[in-house]
């Protein structure tokens, strides 16, 4: 493992008592406790994309069940180099050195997104009817997964994201065939899917390490009126829901009378209508939160549940957004003795902890299915699946230093820290995007900082360029250069900060490499204190057109040095400075 890897959630059940050091984490009142009895936060990372491949994770928006995506690469491949590509992806997707990372980072749980499928066939492929084939491919990935947790000291979540027919109708997550019946259409998928809970809970009973049973993910089912309600966003009753919950729950605690069962509510785990109150002593409610405000509003249905029924509340899935939402919505959530999973740990993205590198081959399979361009020959396709499955291993992804910071570090201190180790003599060249770590308004300042579309039916990415930090500083990239990453749309009363170390005292001539489509103004202050006033920047013919600005006769002394570059007035596109003794 690379250095670089380890830097850095009214009908009772049987009414019984556990003692606490009989188990690991359990629920105590409003509290997730361990066997101590100590209140235990879950900082987690849900590994999205291993067992189940969501179409958006690998770029792939037409058509983008899993199912439908590996049918869709046989097409291309043929059936042979398919199964050989999906055995490289399980087998390289999460090992031990992405436990150990996460680990190292500061994380302290894990949730692993199971498929059923893995673990046992489908009912309708059942060689006799209502008999339940088991499959050792997913029992010998979760056993591993656990020696992982275990040996750093780190909780698993169960979460079964696909069961069997799929629970609801955003297809992708259930990886969902609607043209069979789905769990809510079948008693033989039912009858499967709390089987599937017992073989699991039997297994894993003795595991203190096992942090919980997440025993539905999302459903989003309409029961009263799917024509009008698809996802279950406003159903009263979710009687469905909470019966098979419930009997998964008996089926579980017929073999085990541990572990915390996890549930969530209808309409992706937020409508709880109908649900409560619980039917179990160990229960946790979880629910998920995506592109809403991070106020107190935002998370008062849950905490008014979590009080009311007297159950902990756990955050089980958030995340794709930006690092001020991530920085924020931890706060709030642990000002409110909330734990929480992010979602994902990587995927061909940038606004998580690690990016999947992608190929020219593999572009053109996405281009393709897409329906942006033409079906790419055999060997091209199985050429780019190969390389993106081999670019799955952690020391071979990209690893975002800002977005782990912005989750751990970030939420407890305003301290800014060097995105680089930025030694200044003569001729040294800072790069305009390593502006430092740290939380908005401290590091940097921008005006369009989150996605909050939720909240206000409009989408604001934040970073515009979608690529190499995950803050609210537009970044874009160079074609022509190889990785060459410039701050773009550089507004009028934003700033950047650039902690660096000078190496000698002395007057420094700064080059700025800059854009600009008309004349615009900017300054330069260092160690809070004006040193250039304002720096004058002609049109350069161009936002992608840079010239080289002078700004002679800046005093630096030695060591520790701290550089804010205003935009003062109109815009422009920055690329570097150059020092100069």
């Amino acid at each position: 493992m690379k250095k670089l890897l380890v830097i850095l959630l009214s009908l009772s059940l049987t009414s019984y008592v556990i003692p606490a050091a009989a188990q690991g984490l359990h629920a105590e009142g409003t509290k997730i406790v361990n066997a101590k009895g100590e209140n235990v936060i879950l900082r987690g990372m849900g590994l999205g994309g291993w067992m189940l491949q969501e179409g958006y994770m690998l770029k792939i928006n037409k058509e983008s069940q899993q199912y439908r995506i590996r049918e869709r690469i046989e097409d291309l491949v043929g059936p042979e180099k398919t199964a050989e590509f999906y055995d490289l992806w399980l087998k390289n997707h999460t090992r031990k050195t992405d436990i150990d990372s996460l680990k190292a980072w500061g994380f302290n749980s894990v949730r692993l997104p199971m498929h059923y499928n893995l673990y046992t066939l489908a009912a309708e492929k059942e060689p006799v009817a209502g008999k339940n084939t088991w499959l050792d491919k997913g029992f010998s990935m979760t056993d591993s997964l656990l020696a992982w947790c275990k040996a750093n000291r780190i909780y698993l979540i169960l979460d079964l994201h696909a069961l069997p027919g799929g629970q609801g109708n955003d297809l992708n997550i259930a990886d969902r065939d609607p043209s069979k019946p789905s769990v809510w259409d079948s008693e033989a998928n039912r009858q499967k899917t709390v089987a599937l809970w017992k073989k699991l809970a039997g297994r894993y009973v003795n595991e203190p390490w096992i942090g919980g049973y997440d025993i539905i993910n999302e459903p989003n089912w309409g029961f009263e009126n799917p024509a009008e309600d698809q996802h279950g966003l406003k159903e009263q009753k979710n009687a469905p829901l909470r019966k098979l919950m419930v009997e998964i729950t008996e089926a579980i605690r017929s073999v085990d009378q541990k572990h915390m069962i996890i549930i969530e509510g209808n309409g992706w785990g937020n409508n709880y209508n109908g649900i409560m109150p619980a039917w179990d002593k160990n229960m946790i409610l979880s629910f998920h939160k995506y592109w809403n405000y991070n106020d107190q509003a935002s998370v008062a249905h849950i905490v008014k549940m979590r009080d009311q029924y007297n159950v902990p509340a756990w955050l089980g899935e958030t995340g794709e957004n930006s690092n001020v939402w991530f920085t924020d919505a931890i706060r709030l959530l642990e000002k409110n003795n909330i734990g929480w999973s992010w979602w994902p740990l990587k995927k061909i993205g940038f606004n998580n902890p690690s990016e999947i590198r992608s190929n020219p081959n593999y572009n053109g399979i996405t281009d393709y299915m897409n329906g942006k361009g033409n079906k790419p020959a055999a060997g091209k396709a199985y050429s780019g699946l190969m390389e993106l499955a081999e670019n799955l291993k952690l020391e071979n992804t990209i690893i975002h230093r800002d977005v782990i910071d912005a989750m751990i570090r970030q939420p407890f201190s305003n301290e800014t820290l060097p995105f680089k180790n930025n030694i200044v003599s003569n001729h040294t060249l800072l790069k305009a995007v390593d502006y430092d770590l740290g939380v908005s308004g401290v590091a940097y300042s921008d005006k369009d900082t989150a996605d909050y579309h939720v909240s206000t039916g409009k989408t604001s990415p934040g970073n515009k360029g979608g690529i190499y930090r995950n803050d609210g500083v537009d970044i874009s990239s160079d074609s022509s250069r190889r990785e060459a990453y410039y701050v773009s749309s550089f507004e009028s009363g934003e700033w950047l900060q650039y902690t660096i170390t000078v190496k000698e005292k002395g007057s420094y001539t700064l080059t700025f490499k800059l854009a600009a489509t008309a004349k615009v103004k900017l300054s330069l202050s260092v160690n809070g204190k004006a040193a250039a006033k304002e720096i004058t920047v002609l049109p350069t013919g161009g936002l992608t057109n840079f010239r080289q600005l002078e700004v002679k006769n800046i005093k630096l002394d030695k060591g520790k040095q701290v550089l804010r570059v205003y935009a003062d007035a109109g815009g422009f596109n920055f690329d570097s400075i150059q020092f100069q003794k």
